[in-house]
């Protein structure tokens, strides 16, 4: 029965080969072995076809790293209700941006790096600036607001996934490397014990109270 079913799949036809089965592939292989291990070859290989093939659907592999790019924001959830407080909004566009870091911790360096011009990645651009311009910032202090909230999303990540780590392997030091670091030794449980979201979180709210101050002082 199973040798049948085997023999059925290989007789199956792949399926055709197209611009979205060419940029998923690039993007599993991103998230399991980082942006350098990508090649058009490589890529090729997954998919079972030829190489030159791949050229038919993109045109090389820099447009291949901005359709990357342009893949992963579309997925960004977000809905901007203009009516809604400029604090909420600005909450929820940065929770939105560090769901889709979460799902593509190594793809989204491609959101920041690429000089992409697709919808998808100008979208979250456009509702951050429309937040600050409507907190009463101007065009200047817009763009610096827009940054600044896209780089906390995106370090919560990089915490996550690296400083974390460190805190996690962290022991009761010994007496004399606790005398040196009593701080470090007398807070050893909370350090070691992560709650991304609450820390998420609590930072938002320090970084939408610090720009309301800014904004309060008519910066």
């Amino acid at each position: 029965m199973e040798e049948a079913a085997r023999q059925l799949e290989a007789r199956r036809p792949a399926p055709p080969l197209t611009r979205d089965r060419i940029v998923a592939a690039a993007v599993e292989m991103i998230e399991q072995e980082g942006v350098e291990a990508l090649s058009m070859r490589r890529i090729a290989a997954r998919l079972g076809v030829a190489a030159m093939s791949l050229y038919n659907h993109v045109e090389s592999k820099e447009v291949l790293l901005d359709e990357v790019a342009a893949h992963v924001m579309a997925e960004l959830e977000y809905r901007d209700d203009p009516s809604a407080d400029w604090r909420d909004r600005g909450r929820d566009l940065v929770r939105a941006f560090r769901e889709v870091a979460r799902r593509h911790p190594r793809c989204v360096s491609l959101v920041i790096t690429r000089k992409s011009m697709a919808p998808a990645t100008l979208r979250p651009v456009e509702h951050a600036l429309a937040i600050a311009a409507d907190a009463g910032f101007d065009g200047p202090a817009s763009v610096r607001i827009m940054r600044v909230l896209i780089a906390y999303a995106l370090g919560t990540i990089v915490r996550e996934n690296g400083f974390g780590e460190m805190t996690r392997i962290l022991t009761a030091p010994p007496g004399s490397v606790a005398d040196e670091f009593p701080r470090v030794a007398a807070l050893l449980d909370p350090l070691t014990d992560d709650d991304y979201d609450a820390d998420f979180e609590f930072g938002l709210d320090l970084l939408i109270s610090a720009i309301d101050a800014l904004q309060a002082g008519g910066k």
